[in-house]
């Protein structure tokens, strides 16, 4: 009688464990369920987020634009995730604006309406497409870019916005936007003088829309990592997300946001910010699980709570 018991009692814990499994993978699904973009949970506290228009060559629409926001804000304040990987499915990681979904901009461009008018419509236009990768580099979560193929004009936008990027040796980059008789407005002009510290490269780049491929890149400093093929840099990708997943968040968003505050202030300001963040930070439990982690060698790795 106490066997079957405890048999019904087991049956019933392991439904039970099945059920909020299921739920919270329904729970997850719902949250990230995109159109152009495919988030999944290769690892503990990693997130993989895939740019997903193959046929389109990853190409950046209406929704592309509007959905990098919603997933990257999301991203931000969830506490399972504690690291992202950025790819993009497809033959190349994106070939850039999408120009057949243009529609609404051209409409306003071309038209007779009031110039102030359009200017204010344009200006709305301009910095709804910058959120969209300004949400990647305000993430609280370190964002790894791992990029294949071509990443031509709105690609070299984005990854600009991560933190750490990887490249496949068949990988080229590209400011395409001059041969469409645009400047760049979504952040290369912005962000890739401070990523690889060469004025004159840059201006070379933008004002040729020649192609930088993988050596290059890593020897200017774009990329940090060149690997053989595409599923070799996702492992690796992947492993590099991991090796900072299991670090205390604490420190590891503090190091992004202090990295961050540092690149766009002098050093003295940055210190006197580094000052005040630490004095709070300093408090959290997560330093005296490492220390006593660092301490016991021979123990079990730290584990620290979600934040």
């Amino acid at each position: 009688m106490q066997s079957t018991i405890k048999l019904l009692g087991q049956t019933a814990v392991r439904k039970l464990t099945t059920t909020k499994a299921n739920m919270a993978t329904s729970s997850f699904s719902n949250k990230y369920k995109f159109e152009t973009l495919l988030v999944s949970t290769p690892r503990e506290y990693v997130y993989h987020v895939e740019l997903n228009r193959p046929q389109q060559f990853n190409t950046m629409n209406s929704a592309f634009w509007r959905e990098m926001v919603e997933c990257f804000q999301a991203i931000s304040e969830d506490s399972d995730c504690r690291v992202v990987v950025l790819s993009a499915n497809g033959k190349h990681f994106t070939a850039g604006l999408d120009l057949t979904d243009m529609g609404p901009l051209m409409e306003t461009v071309l038209g007779n309406g009031d110039v102030a008018r359009k200017f204010r419509t344009l200006q709305q236009f301009i910095k709804s497409y910058q959120l969209s990768f300004t949400s990647v580099e305000q993430c609280n979560k370190p964002v790894i870019a791992a990029v294949h193929g071509g990443c031509i004009g709105g690609g070299v936008d984005l990854i600009t916005a991560a933190d750490i990027r990887f490249c496949t040796q068949d990988a080229f980059f590209q400011i395409k936007e001059v041969d469409i008789g645009l400047a760049a407005d979504v952040g290369t002009l912005q962000r890739l003088p401070k990523v690889i510290g060469s004025d004159s490269l840059v201006r070379e780049l933008a004002y040729t829309a020649r192609k930088m491929f993988a050596d290059e890149a890593a020897q200017a400093g774009l990329v940090s990592r060149v690997l053989s093929d595409k599923e070799i840099m996702l492992k690796v990708a992947l492993e590099i997300a991991s090796a900072i997943a299991d670090k205390s968040p604490v420190a590891v968003q503090g190091s992004k946001h202090n990295l961050n505050y540092a690149r766009d202030h002098s050093i003295e300001e940055g210190l006197n910010y580094m000052v005040i963040w630490n004095a709070a930070m300093l408090q959290s439990e997560d330093l005296r699980v490492a220390a006593m982690a660092s301490m016991d060698r021979k123990g079990p790795p730290p584990s620290f709570s979600k934040l």
